[in-house]
């Protein structure tokens, strides 16, 4: 099966990701072992398939720094929430599975979204339907539609601060579009 060449510039982003991966696997960030990282990428990305990740080409440094902030605070906050609830409530309390469907369908940015609204404890993807992008998120304490509808706007506030960080054009324009409407 023949697979379509993608270009170094496509695939660079892909390949420095691998290597601080493995120097941080290897917790060693000395040149040789990210020399080593750098070959085991490109044997991996070159022989291997993996689905090209089509970037959207921008990336907006003054949307991440808060963003990032953002979800330190949620982190931080949906820990100690956590914390109360087992120790309160312990095994009393309800918990529910809800479909989040997502704006984008990039491949990229359903991921990011997962693993952001992962991070935060207390929810947790446990289905993607790549086919309608739609994340399943297993969330703590949700009791009725109105706590189901709070975790929705959360995982989709998430989505949108990505796509204003890395969205493509077309993603951030009907971002806009939406929030202005």
């Amino acid at each position: 099966m023949s697979r379509k060449r993608i270009s170094l510039r496509q695939e660079l982003p892909l390949l420095v990701w691998l290597v601080i991966v493995w120097g941080a696997l290897w917790q060693d960030f000395s040149p040789g072992n990210l020399l080593f990282g750098a070959i085991i990428a490109v044997v991996v990305a070159r022989l291997l398939y993996l689905p090209p990740v089509e970037l959207g080409g921008r990336f907006n440094i003054l949307r991440a720094v808060p963003f990032a902030l953002i979800i330190l605070v949620k982190v931080v906050a949906a820990s100690f929430q956590v914390f109360y609830l087992a120790v309160a409530k312990g095994p009393k309390v309800i918990s529910a599975v809800v479909a989040v469907p997502l704006r984008s369908h990039s491949d990229l940015l359903v991921t990011a979204t997962g693993h952001v609204i992962s991070l935060i404890p207390g929810s947790l993807v446990v289905e993607v339907d790549r086919s309608t992008s739609t994340l399943y998120i297993h969330g703590i304490n949700v009791r009725n539609a109105d706590d189901a509808a709070r975790l929705r706007k959360d995982v989709r506030d998430a989505e949108a601060g990505l796509i204003r960080i890395m969205g493509t054009k077309d993603e951030l324009s009907a971002l806009n579009q939406e929030v202005s409407a």
